[in-house]
């Protein structure tokens, strides 16, 4: 089964670090500038699992995932974000995050990240 996997974040470079480390393994659906893209893209894209950064100009990480979760109840939501927001968290475990990984990363922990929320 393949997995579906969406790329959220504001930064082209790390869209494309994280597309050369998810495409190894699954499935890269769409990718997305900010969380207003991101679901537009959600709203008629098959996601499985979304990787998305937090803090993101217009419409946030936080905002976006709650949006998702009611369009795609079942997918899930990895936050990829930078050691100084950690303490942003809180407020995206309560907007439906499955799990998060910590910039920078190794290509090994993004797809772990993803095996362990799909598992």
């Amino acid at each position: 089964m393949a997995v579906n996997v969406l790329i959220v974040d504001n930064s082209e470079a790390v869209r494309s670090v994280l597309r050369g480390a998810i495409s190894e393994e699954f499935h890269v659906v769409a990718e997305a500038g900010d969380g207003e893209e991101a679901i537009e893209i959600a709203q008629t894209a098959e996601v499985d699992v979304v990787v998305m950064d937090i803090v993101m100009p217009g419409v946030d990480g936080i905002e976006a995932t709650a949006t998702i979760k009611e369009l795609h109840p079942d997918a899930k939501i990895i936050f990829c974000t930078s050691v100084t927001q950690q303490e942003r968290m809180e407020p995206a475990i309560e907007a439906g995050a499955d799990g998060y990984v910590t910039k920078p990363f190794e290509n090994s922990t993004i797809q772990n990240a993803i095996h362990d929320v799909i598992s």
